[in-house]
């Protein structure tokens, strides 16, 4: 669709960081976190099962600004800038015409760039207050980022509310214009230097020791120690947005906004390995996900499955600007007007520096691969796989049973196998082998085609 400049909506991105996407209510949580969340996902477009297309938050991150894969933009693991000459989300929406503007985590600039970052690794946004790593120049009661001129500022209150308090600022001074404005909060990733998750004063006391998701439940890692502050920064988080589409309609801009509200990826707590993302299981890749405004109010819930990339391609057509070539992902309007015939049926997940491994999520099933002779760190992607995971997630939604290398579960393998080579050709990998896991015993039924196809 296309719209004159006039009619062009005002785009907001609200972005947080490590957010697990059963930490919303209407995904099951009992804690009554996110009713702010909730009530848009209910009256706007809850898309139900998004999953992210690289559970790392500086590859997470080029994704959602470009539009590619991290192995097509080069960005494939933490600390590899965006390139200079890369087309962003903010290139895009200047030239129809916008205001463009960013706040808080970066995460796409020199890895030496832990304070100001340059105007030119700053991926095109005309207004600028950032840092490229908040965690490292920041804590929960100091907020310090940097400005347009590279001056450090310095931010009254929670971390998560001055970051709010500076974005209703910008949308109070830009009402005359389109905008486009990118607020990247760090909450709920945990505060590096002490490895925990800082809540607001007295937050943490109020859920510690509640509810816990089954698969912390059943794997342990750090949850009891750290899930209630965690719980806690998504409350103040959730409060956050309540503020913030409380200010668009006191502008009386809340009709002509469109908001998302995603994250970069989610959080197992040190149960699938030594720390708390970096894995291809649910609590890493799936993130709470909806949208509000024109095009979206009223939009109900969408139950395909929608990958990170394809939120850039979203924006775009809902402000009426032409979808790009270089992305590719798929703007979901025409699927909420039930207009999508051919909507993919499988996201690819790309992960690197825990592993150079691949994973294709279905509505069904979750089957994953690594590269047993690369490093995750050095190497994008290789031309050898082996199996390393198989999950039923109508049967076993939190990945509790491996069910790779079951003779039972062969068949489903297999066309899992093929699904997933054909995804990674599509985003432009080279060909690759994916050798079967070692066979295993176990006393499964044998799995159908038809669901082998599911």
């Amino acid at each position: 669709m296309t719209r004159s400049p006039s009619e062009r909506p005002n785009v907001i991105v609200f972005f947080t960081d490590q957010q697990r996407w059963d930490s919303t209510g209407v995904h099951g949580n009992p804690l009554d976190l996110t009713p702010n969340f909730d009530r848009m996902a209910r009256q706007g477009t809850h898309l139900q099962t998004t999953v992210t297309c690289q559970p790392v938050c500086g590859p997470a991150r080029s994704c959602l600004q470009t539009g590619m894969y991290a192995t097509a933009s080069g960005c494939f693991r933490n600390a590899i800038p965006l390139p200079q000459d890369a087309r962003t989300l903010a290139d895009f929406f200047k030239g129809g015409g916008y205001d463009t503007g960013y706040i808080g985590k970066w995460h796409l600039a020199n890895r030496e760039n832990l304070g100001p970052v340059p105007a030119e690794e700053r991926g095109g946004y005309d207004f600028w207050l950032a840092s490229n790593v908040l965690e490292f120049t920041s804590d929960a009661y100091d907020t310090v980022i940097y400005d347009n001129d590279g001056a450090a500022v310095k931010l009254p209150g929670y971390r998560v509310d001055a970051l709010t308090d500076a974005a209703i600022r910008y949308i109070d001074a830009h009402q005359q214009n389109p905008f486009f404005l990118f607020i990247s909060y760090i909450e709920p990733h945990h505060q590096n230097h002490i490895d925990d998750y800082p809540p607001p004063d007295g937050y943490r006391e109020r859920y510690a020791g509640r509810w816990t998701p089954p698969d912390l439940l059943a794997l342990g890692g750090s949850a009891q120690q750290h899930l209630g502050g965690y719980w806690g920064m998504i409350k103040r988080l959730d409060e956050a947005l309540g503020r913030l589409l409380d200010a668009l309609k006191s502008l009386a801009l809340n009709e002509n906004t469109v908001v998302l509200y995603t994250s970069d990826h989610g959080c197992h707590f040190r149960t699938r390995n030594s720390e708390y993302k970096r894995s291809c299981h649910e609590a890493s890749v799936r993130v709470p996900t909806a949208l509000i405004g024109p095009g979206f109010t009223g939009g109900g819930e969408v139950r395909e499955i929608v990958s990170l990339l394809d939120l850039p391609p979203t924006l775009l057509d809902a402000a009426g600007l032409p979808l790009p070539s270089q992305m590719q992902g798929r703007s979901v309007v025409p699927l909420i007007n039930r207009q999508a015939l051919d909507w993919p049926q499988e996201a690819l997940i790309q992960i690197s520096e825990s592993q150079v491994g691949r994973a294709v999520r279905t509505q069904r099933w979750k089957y994953g691969v690594t590269a047993p002779d690369k490093d995750g760190r050095q190497d994008a992607g290789s031309d050898r796989y082996v199996e390393e995971y198989l999950y039923d997630l109508k049967a076993d939604p939190y990945e509790l049973t491996n069910l790779v290398g079951l003779a039972s579960h062969r068949q489903a393998a297999d066309a899992l196998r093929d699904r997933l080579i054909r995804r990674m050709l599509e985003a432009g990998e080279p060909p690759a082998t994916i050798d079967p896991a070692p066979a295993r015993s176990g006393g499964q039924r044998i799995v159908t085609e038809a669901e082998a196809r599911a």
